[in-house]
């Protein structure tokens, strides 16, 4: 067993983890690809023929959760030091080693991971604080993908839709970067659209397209680049816009598309599928008719606007089911809503369970999560009254569990057996975490008692 209390306190209290690492895992000559002086963990089962996939260890209940994850599991990985203070001490450099790993990875974003400590012992905000940003480009990120129930978010990253000015804006036709009040990567746009018509093609949803063009220069481009997509398939467009986007932005369009490999569009005249497109605002409104009719839909959408609409899928189930429950209430029924919720077919919760991957330009994909209360659970376990009291009950992780099931799926494709055993696991933590949840620690014992390694 690991002693996740030791790592816990020694995190806490700005000790040396790399050490504890050191101790845990074994070095690897696995390295990034252009970092040569990468620190590099190797941990599992390397034996089995299973692709192992990349870990980034970040911060407080984030990192136990990993850990504790990855040694219940046994299965093959490697694992990257990531967490805040390291990010620090090196200047980011860590961002570069994980962006650049050349295999399936997951990553752990965290809203308690802003404050480490300078050589003088004062408290400073960490370089790049959360990181998010500087490594999705290091990694070379074009989108960020998030299924959660019926519908799939598809968010061009990084494209946030400011820019009003039409008289400042241009691109740089040497490079494809957006020059306005942001520097956005319409290379990376272009990959987003087609990354968003492919899905539409291959699963047959309806396809939503949330953008501005109207209002924002970006979001012109952002159009433009879909519409000169568009051309050539067989895809049927419901609501469009009033304007040709490529027609008003061809000039700037133009510039990116010539920056394209020529084979971009290869292949699409075939893709066929249904596509709404409408002003990013109404999106709202439609998503919560799709949530409620079971619709199957895939949205693409800016960064900023597509950040917003996946808050908006992972809160709006609680509220939902509290107006279920209203209705209950006033009909004197004896029906209970969350055993309705899932009589009905509907499968989302509160959040917890949205994952997130991270497309990039070269290179396999990157899973992600956030967990934002990483560093109040970390102080509750710390003070050993995970319930607060009573209040709560103890952390919940199962979504360490959802994440890496999803990673090795990815990285092993056709793997029904690997697919099989981790849905059997699933299977086993919630018959451990069902009525009376246990403590981290406690559940963390159960699991390794329960689990035997893949074979």
């Amino acid at each position: 067993m690991i002693d996740l209390l030791k790592i816990a306190k020694t995190e806490a209290d700005g000790g040396d983890l790399q050490q504890i690492f050191d101790n845990i895992y074994e070095k690897s000559d696995m390295r990034p690809n252009g970092y040569p002086d990468a620190i590099v963990w190797k941990g599992g089962n390397h034996n089995i023929k299973i692709n192992p996939i990349a870990h980034s260890l970040t911060d407080a209940f984030a990192l136990l959760g990993t850990i504790a994850a990855i040694d219940v599991l046994g299965l093959p990985f490697y694992a990257l030091p990531m967490w805040s203070q390291i990010r620090h001490d090196l200047k980011l450099a860590p961002l570069s080693w994980f962006g650049n790993m050349p295999i399936t990875s997951i990553k752990w974003s965290t809203a308690g991971d802003a404050y480490v400590r300078d050589p003088d012992g004062s408290k400073v905000v960490v370089m790049g604080k959360s990181g998010n940003a500087p490594l999705r480009t290091q990694a070379g990120v074009y989108c960020n993908v998030r299924p959660y129930g019926t519908i799939t978010v598809v968010r061009c990253m990084p494209c946030l839709p400011y820019s009003q000015d039409k008289s400042v804006f241009n691109v740089d036709p040497k490079t494809g970067i957006i020059h306005s009040e942001m520097n956005t990567p319409g290379i990376q746009m272009a990959y987003a659209a087609r990354l968003f018509l492919k899905m539409v093609h291959e699963t047959q949803k309806l396809g939503r397209v949330a953008f501005k063009p109207t209002q924002a220069m970006e979001d012109g481009i952002n159009a433009g680049l879909l519409t000169w997509l568009l051309e050539g398939t067989q895809f049927k467009i419901g609501r469009r816009w009033a304007v040709n986007a490529y027609d008003e932005h061809k000039e700037n369009v133009d510039k990116i598309i010539a920056l394209l490999p020529s084979d971009f569009k290869d292949g699409m005249s075939e893709w066929s599928g249904q596509i709404e497109q409408h002003i990013a605002d109404t999106n709202y409104g439609l998503l919560l008719w799709d949530l409620i009719n079971h619709q199957d839909t895939i949205v693409l959408s800016t960064d900023l606007d597509g950040d917003r609409l996946t808050d908006l899928l992972a809160d709006v189930s609680d509220p939902l089911r509290y107006f279920g429950s209203r209705i209950i209430k006033k009909l004197n029924s004896k029906a209970h809503m969350d055993y309705l919720w899932n009589e009905m077919g509907y499968t989302t919760g509160n959040g917890r369970d949205m994952t997130s991957v991270m497309y990039r330009m070269d290179g396999p994909p990157i899973h992600e999560q956030t967990l934002g209360s990483a560093d109040a659970m970390l102080l509750r376990l710390l003070d050993g009254d995970e319930t607060v009291g009573g209040t709560k009950k103890p952390y919940d992780p199962r979504i360490h569990f959802v994440l890496i099931r999803d990673a090795y799926i990815d990285a092993n494709p056709g793997n029904k057996e690997l697919e099989k055993w981790l849905d059997g696991i699933l299977n086993k933590f919630d018959n451990i975490y069902s009525g009376d949840r246990p403590g981290f620690i406690e559940g963390y014992e159960k699991l390794k008692d329960a689990i035997k390694p893949f074979e």
